[in-house]
C-alpha cells in the first residue's frame, strides 16, 4: 500500500480553550429576533425552543463532551480520490462477524452513529448473540466532520459511495453490507446500483422508493394529486411526499441551490443550531422536546448539542450543505438497485414507505418490516430498536 493510499490512526483534535470560551461568548451574544406569531412551529424553530438550547449551550453543556464520546473509538483517515477520509473502524471481538459500512446524513454526522456502534460490534454485550455482529465502519462524508472538505466540484452522493467501496476494498473486506438513512440512504442506494462483487446487500431506513412515473407528475411549487391507480398507501405517501417538496424543505432549497449564501452559519454558533435543528416537521418537534428536557428516546440536550457543536468546532455548514447543490438525483426516487435489501420503516420517517413501491425499487426485498417509534434520524433516536432492525435486516446474508 503506497502512502497515499495507506489506512493512518487519526487523534481526534482537542478544541483550546480560547477556542471554547470564544463560543460561549458568541452564544451569549446572540442578537435575538421577535418571537415567533403564531402557537406551532410552523413559522420555524421556536424562540423558547432556541433560547433554552442556548442557555443550556453556554452554561450547562460540557463543551469537551463529544471530543470524549469520539475518542472512545478508534478512528482513521486515508486518501481515497485525493480526499482524506476520516473514519470509526470498530471490529467486533467474534472474528467471524459480518462487516457493515454505516453511512450518516445531513444535519447528522458520525455522531448519529455512535449508540449503536458497540451494540453491532458486541453483541453478546447487549442482549444480541455471536451471530449478530458486525465489524463497523462509520465514515465521515466529504465536507463532514474530520474528512477533507472536497477542492473541487463533483462530489456527489454516487462518488461517494464509490469511495466506501475503496474504502471497504482498501479495508480488506471482500464481503460486506452498506446501511443508511437520509443522505446516507441515497449513498447506500447508489452503491447498489452497480454493485461491487463484495456488497452483499444493503439496508435503508429511508428508501428510496418513489416510482419513475409517479417522479415525472411532481411539480416543485404546488405538488400535485396523486397519479391515478394508487393504493391508499401509496396515495398517503405521495400526499407526505408533496408536503416535503413544496413546503418542508426549504433548507434544502437553499442548499441546493446557493449553499455560499449560508455565511451566518460559520458565524453564529445559535444560527447554525436553529438552521440544524429546523429538518422536518416531525423530527423538529421531537428534538424540541429534547432541547426542553423532555427527551423522546435518545433526543437528550447532550445528544443534540454534540451534533451542533461538533459541526461548529469543525466548521462544516457550508461544505456539508453543498452536497444538496451536488446530487444529481431524485432524493426518494427509486434508484435501480440491484443487490438484495432490507427496508424498515419508521412512523415518523420524512414518509411512510408502502410495501408496494419497496417490493418494486428492490426487486431482490429480502426484509420489510415496520416499527412502533421512531423517526428520520432513527439510530440517533431509537439506537436499540435502530440495532435490532440491522440485524434482523441481514440475518439471512450471513
Amino acid at each position: 500500500m503506497s502512502a497515499t493510499t495507506a489506512v493512518r490512526p487519526f487523534t481526534v483534535p482537542t478544541a483550546s480553550e480560547s477556542e471554547l470560551e470564544e463560543l460561549r461568548a458568541r452564544i451569549k451574544a446572540t442578537r435575538w429576533p421577535d418571537p415567533e406569531l403564531v402557537a406551532d412551529h410552523s413559522q420555524g424553530p421556536q424562540q423558547e425552543v432556541m433560547q433554552e438550547l442556548a442557555r443550556y449551550w453556554a452554561n450547562d453543556y460540557d463543551l469537551h463532551r463529544i471530543e470524549r464520546r469520539l475518542s472512545a473509538f478508534p478512528h482513521f483517515v486515508t486518501e481515497i480520490d485525493g480526499l482524506d477520509i476520516h473514519f470509526i473502524h470498530v471490529r467486533s471481538p467474534h472474528e467471524n462477524a459480518l462487516p457493515i459500512i454505516l453511512t450518516h446524513g445531513w444535519p447528522g454526522s458520525v455522531v448519529e452513529m455512535l449508540n449503536v456502534i458497540d451494540l453491532l460490534a458486541d453483541p453478546t454485550a447487549h442482549g444480541g448473540t455471536v451471530d449478530d455482529a458486525f465489524h463497523v465502519v462509520v465514515p465521515s462524508m466529504p465536507g463532514y466532520g474530520y474528512s477533507d472538505k472536497p477542492r473541487e466540484v463533483g462530489w456527489g452522493p454516487k462518488r461517494i459511495g464509490d469511495a466506501w467501496t475503496e474504502l471497504m476494498r482498501r479495508l480488506g473486506y471482500d464481503r460486506y453490507v452498506a446501511q443508511g438513512g437520509d443522505w446516507g440512504a441515497v449513498v447506500t442506494d447508489l452503491m447498489g446500483v452497480d454493485p461491487a462483487p463484495g456488497l452483499l446487500g444493503i439496508h435503508s431506513n429511508m428508501p428510496g422508493v418513489l416510482p419513475a412515473d409517479a417522479a415525472a407528475q411532481i411539480n416543485f411549487v404546488t405538488g400535485g394529486p396523486a397519479p391515478d391507480g394508487m393504493s391508499a398507501a401509496e396515495a398517503e405517501a405521495w400526499d407526505q411526499m408533496m408536503i416535503l417538496y413544496t413546503v418542508g424543505v426549504g433548507y434544502a432549497v437553499e442548499m441546493a441551490t446557493q449553499p455560499q449564501t449560508l455565511y451566518g452559519l460559520a458565524d453564529s454558533p445559535v444560527g447554525l443550531a436553529g438552521w440544524m435543528l429546523n429538518h422536518d416537521y416531525a423530527s423538529y418537534g421531537d428534538i424540541a422536546e429534547g432541547v426542553l428536557n423532555k427527551p423522546v428516546g435518545n433526543l437528550t440536550p447532550d445528544e443534540i448539542l454534540d451534533n451542533v457543536t461538533y459541526y461548529w468546532l469543525t466548521n462544516t455548514a457550508i461544505s456539508s450543505g453543498r452536497l444538496y447543490w451536488e446530487n444529481k438525483y431524485g432524493f426518494f426516487d427509486a434508484k435501480g438497485v440491484k443487490v438484495p435489501a432490507a427496508v424498515s420503516v419508521f412512523p415518523k420517517e420524512l414518509y411512510v414507505t408502502p410495501r408496494s413501491w419497496a417490493e418494486k425499487a428492490y426487486p431482490r426485498l429480502m426484509y420489510f418490516h415496520e416499527v412502533d417509534r421512531g423517526g428520520h434520524f432513527a439510530a440517533w433516536q431509537e439506537p436499540e430498536l435502530f440495532t435490532t432492525e440491522v440485524r434482523a435486516g441481514f440475518k439471512s446474508l450471513r
